[in-house]
């Protein structure tokens, strides 16, 4: 690629939306220290250093007092984001914490964070207990009782009378929620009372490390949005996932109560081709090697069992493990397993095959489907010049191989929810539709600008092709849908996607201090902004697609414009790139026709009564505690699928797999059957997606209408003998 980095920076360079954050976890570790370890405290400097220099970081920022309130309030947002557990009278007496927020980064000394959060470990314990307190008691559900459970703007309770008055209000919708679902009271209460424990014991249970990083990751995002720290472990899974492989068992574990379980067998790995183990059957005991010693795993966390099972390829290690048709007092067996590098098929690139009937003299077409989750690439393995390292570009241009040998008709790309990931891949990937030219405009911090873009003549499809997009098409997905409707070479469909415009590269921190094995972490550092050739920024503003559908979600709600410190939009010079195509003079007769069919589609009619409904009720900000009215709620749901799912019966419509699922059974996801769950999951992947039809049709009707009006080709498409030929 072409963009430069200082030497001491070079690693990998990202375009991320959204870094998920650290999750309450488990372990036995009941104590915090007081102050950092000594490698804590090199990582909280090192980490300083980068963000408030501008060599390294776009946005350097100084941590001053005004700064330094800002990480504080984001570290408190980490732990009490709901404000469940905190007083203001616990705010209050945090503000030497506060004031020592600067000196603490600067001098790796985190003994404010540390303070904190001994408190908000005791307050969880006390509203835990405060919980199961009420399970033992009637809750009267013929009022007019509202739980407002958007929280992010009221301020600080005022006492504990405040806070026993929302956690009773809490109590009372989890129990509801279970009652609607047909759960005795007993029942209810044993599934409450268990929740709430382990709620306590989650947060009991982190380690220093956990505390960590949430303070270090409080600093990093009051610098930009998309800067965050790893700690050595997360750093492990943040490139594994970006990789899309793992050396291990090949199996996605989940924790349930104390044990882990297994949740699904990832085909093509160990325990996929040793065919012993299968979902629901929980892990209680890890070796190493043949003879190595079980060690008993129950009650651990679920990153401490996953690092005793994953390890180098070629080696073994032996599971104990109580089959789920026993019961969790079943015999105890044993297997041994041997590592492999493991793919994570299910997250890679998928490919099928979508007719749009013939109608009104027009001809059927076919419409390939290729479904990418994310712009992934296996940093190490392409490094290494490795021949079956894992990329998003290579694995779709074998589906558009494919598409072309068996002649259909154009290509959509679904870029749904893709939240982005490395920067080279969407480049390549724009290079599998254009012969060769820009794709994106990179500036460094400095102002200087380097123009990145695919130098292959090479084109993977020529053919029509149309980019469907949402809201949580970000970053890569947005550089690459931005390049193809800057070069005409297709039409981009769907919601105005997220709206980040900016470059991260992962630094390694063991590289400064010369230490020997993982100690210090990483960051995933803001280095750079991206424009498109066009000259204009992605950032806030997102990629506006040609046609339209209704926003699923406000621009308020999600996306980059809800981030306080967020760039601001700006755009640079474009720089000079064909234009196969200009798809103006074919828009409005794409949308009419567009209109005409969704008004006799009952699936895309649904789905926007769906998304109504949801914005409607996600408005409210609270749920009623009146039981009838819940039920009628409940009813009125479950008539409207049963209808729904007769209608598609009457019309010959596909079905919808989970029309005769609960809307809501009121458990959280490690209180349902595994088996029970993962299936359900598979069958939510078959649902009709609406969106996805229309797509195909609007792509089919742009094909349609090119080859009836020659005039309208020549002005949509003046150069048919380009790459984006859609009419010969």
């Amino acid at each position: 690629m072409n963009y430069k980095v200082p030497a001491s920076l070079k690693a990998c360079l990202l375009a991320l939306a959204l870094t998920v954050p650290p999750a309450s976890m488990a372990l036995a570790d009941t104590t915090l220290p007081a102050a950092a370890t000594a490698d804590q405290a090199t990582a909280t400097k090192l980490v300083y250093g980068l963000l408030s220099d501008s060599r390294y970081a776009y946005r350097p920022r100084a941590l001053d007092e005004t700064m330094a309130k800002d990480v504080f309030k984001r570290y408190l947002e980490t732990l009490d984001g709901g404000k469940q557990f905190f007083t203001q009278a616990d705010i209050d007496s945090f503000a030497p914490a506060q004031a020592g927020v600067a000196q603490a980064v600067k001098g790796g000394d985190l003994e404010p964070a540390f303070q904190v959060f001994a408190v908000y470990k005791k307050r969880v314990d006390q509203r835990m207990a405060y919980a199961r307190k009420l399970l033992k008691q009637d809750f009267d559900f013929n009022g007019d009782e509202k739980f407002e459970y958007d929280r992010e703007k009221v301020p600080w309770a005022t006492d504990d009378k405040q806070l026993d008055a929302l956690w009773r209000q809490s109590v009372m919708n989890d129990w509801l929620r279970l009652k609607l679902a047909g759960k005795k009271p007993d029942d209810i209460r044993k599934t409450l009372d268990k929740r709430y424990a382990n709620l306590s014991k989650s947060v009991n249970e982190l380690k220093a490390e956990d505390v960590f990083q949430f303070f270090l990751n409080a600093y990093t995002n009051a610098v930009d949005p998309h800067t965050d720290y790893f700690t050595p472990r997360t750093a492990e899974n943040f490139n594994q996932q970006m990789s899309l492989s793992l050396e291990g068992i090949g199996a996605q574990l989940q924790k349930q109560d104390d044990v882990v379980v297994i949740r699904e067998i990832i085909p093509g790995g160990p325990a996929a081709v040793d065919g012993t183990l299968k979902p629901g059957d929980r892990i209680v005991g890890v070796g190493q090697d043949k003879s190595g010693a079980i060690e008993d795993v129950i009650g651990w966390r679920i990153d401490d069992v996953v690092a005793k099972i994953r390890g180098s390829k070629d080696t073994q290690v032996r599971l104990e493990y109580i089959p789920a048709e026993s019961g969790i007092d079943g015999a105890h067996r044993t297997v041994t397993l041997t590592r492999q590098k493991v793919r994570l098929a299910e997250q890679a690139a998928k490919g099928e095959t979508m007719t749009v009937p013939a109608k009104d003299g027009e001809p059927q077409r076919r419409i390939g489907i290729i479904k990418l989750p994310g712009f992934y690439q296996d940093f190490e393995g392409r490094r290494r010049n490795a021949t079956d390292y894992a990329s998003a570009t290579r694995d779709v241009a074998k589906l558009l191989a494919g598409f072309k040998a068996d002649k259909l008709d154009g290509v959509v790309l679904d870029l749904r929810n893709n939240g982005g990931g490395s920067l080279d891949e969407a480049i390549e990937l724009t290079g599998l539709f254009i012969e060769q030219g820009p794709v994106v405009q990179v500036r460094e911090s400095g102002g200087r600008v380097t123009v990145n873009g695919d130098r292959s003549e090479k084109v993977s499809w020529d053919g029509p092709l149309a980019v469907l997009i949402n809201r949580g098409s970000a970053s890569a997905s947005e550089i690459f849908a931005g390049a193809i409707q800057d070069y005409g070479r297709g039409l981009v469909i769907g919601e105005t996607s997220f709206g980040k415009g900016t470059v991260q590269n992962i630094v390694d921190l063991d590289r400064w201090p010369a230490s020997e094995g993982q100690r210090f972490g990483q960051v995933k550092l803001t280095i750079a902004q991206f424009f498109r050739v066009s000259g204009s920024s992605t950032q806030h503003k997102g990629v506006v697609p040609d046609i339209a559908f209704p926003a699923s979600v406000d621009a308020s709600e999600f996306g980059e414009s809800t981030y306080d410190n967020a760039l601001p939009w700006t755009r640079i010079a474009a720089v000079q790139h064909t234009q196969y195509g200009n798809f103006a003079p074919l828009l409005p007769k794409l949308e009419s026709l567009h209109a005409s069919r969704i008004a006799g589609d009952k699936e895309f009619q649904w789905w926007e009564q769906d998304v109504k409904q949801f914005r409607e009720e996600k408005a409210k900000k609270y749920v009623s505690l009146n039981e009838a009215e819940r039920m009628a709620e409940r009813e009125k749901q479950e008539n409207q699928r049963k209808e729904r799912q007769a209608i598609r019966k009457q019309l010959g419509l596909p079905l919808d797999p989970l029309a005769e699922d609960s809307s809501d059974d009121g458990l959280t996801g490690n209180e349902r059957d595994i088996v029970k769950d993962t299936a359900r999951e598979k069958l939510a992947d078959k649902r009709p997606d609406p969106l996805l039809h229309e797509s195909a049709a609007i792509l089919a009707d742009a094909l349609n209408l090119l080859e009836q009006d020659r005039p309208l080709s020549a002005q949509v498409l003046p150069q048919s003998t380009a790459p984006g030929r859609w009419a010969d």
